[in-house]
């Protein structure tokens, strides 16, 4: 079976998931919208004839899934039509930035025919599966706690300025878009999290998102999590998590390579070197969990649940908590 998959929002998300839906032979393209004519313009270079719609309700008609990729703030109104249309429902994150609104999407979602996934695209990757693995194999030993660090020397990067959004604190802010993804990676290996303190740091204007973001948390049985993350300087991106065990260390950098440690060097855990892109294996496995969600099969997608339990963290985060 071949499932139509309906995507809104064209931007650098949009046209990555379209790129990857092209080539997958469980998916085809039933419709497209975006508000930008630079956007569409862009998705034309992928798919030149493809069914792009005067308006998102009509490019969703006929759909079997929805893929939401536009900005967090019309997210919730377009997944409770693709809902009530029992449509599935794939969305980016974060859910929206209205915690309220939120929880009700989440449960107006858990009453739908398919209920609704969320693209923390960690969650079927190759890097995931492997520490997965190893943590059942008792490699790691018990788990200690998570290390998550992140520098941008500017933030959007230079390949996310077109999604202008991404640098207002209204919805943008790489907490929300970066660091959410390593406390959904946390609360998957870890269990729960509490927020301990968080101080972030923002520019006078007070339009803009956070600069620096500074955090500990931890889960019921006292393992910490801890968040150190800055923009500004003269260094490529970095993103690393590592993971703690007692007897072996996980460090996940630029979200698709694994390296280990068992107290000597680093070494890889995945092996990359077949030619295989990592971005690419990612979302390829990921729509084939989209599948296996779709036909109603276990899978490893992140639910609206685990989403919105990121959010809450997220959302506190920003606000900033003193330590006690």
């Amino acid at each position: 079976m071949t499932y139509k998959m309906a995507i809104i929002g064209l931007g650098i998300m949009g046209r990555r998931m379209l790129d990857n839906v092209l080539v997958h032979p469980e998916f085809e393209i039933s419709g497209l919208w975006d508000p930008s004519p630079l956007s569409i313009s862009k998705t034309r270079e992928i798919m030149p004839h493809g069914p792009v719609a005067a308006s998102a309700e009509l490019a969703m008609r006929g759909a079997d899934v929805v893929y939401l990729a536009c900005p967090p703030g019309p997210r919730k109104a377009y997944a409770l039509a693709a809902a009530a249309a029992g449509q599935g429902v794939f969305m980016e994150k974060p859910l929206g930035v209205d915690l309220a609104q939120s929880v009700d999407l989440v449960d107006q979602l858990s009453r739908a025919r398919v209920s609704g996934v969320v693209n923390f695209t960690q969650a079927s990757s190759r890097g995931f599966i492997e520490l997965r693995r190893a943590i059942a194999a008792g490699e790691t030993g018990a788990l200690l706690g998570i290390d998550v660090v992140v520098n941008y020397p500017a933030w959007p990067r230079a390949w996310q300025v077109e999604a202008d959004w991404l640098r207002l604190r209204a919805e943008g802010g790489y907490t929300r878009e970066v660091i959410s993804h390593f406390l959904f990676l946390a609360e998957r290996f870890l269990g729960p999290l509490t927020l301990q303190f968080a101080s972030p740091r923002y520019p006078t204007d007070p339009t803009l998102c956070e600069l620096d973001m500074l955090a500990r948390l931890h889960t019921d049985d006292g393992r910490p999590v801890t968040v150190m993350a800055t923009t500004g300087g003269r260094q490529p991106d970095r993103q690393e998590v590592t993971v703690r065990g007692e007897k072996a260390n996980f460090q996940f950098r630029e979200f698709s390579q694994l390296w280990r440690s068992d107290g000597g060097p680093w070494v890889e855990a995945v092996d990359w070197t077949t030619g295989e892109d990592p971005r690419r294996s990612a979302l390829q496995r990921q729509l084939n969990e989209v599948v296996r969600w779709l036909q109603g099969q276990p899978h490893c997608l992140a639910t609206a649940q685990e989403a919105l339990s990121v959010q809450r963290l997220i959302e506190a985060m920003l606000q900033g908590r003193p330590a006690l």
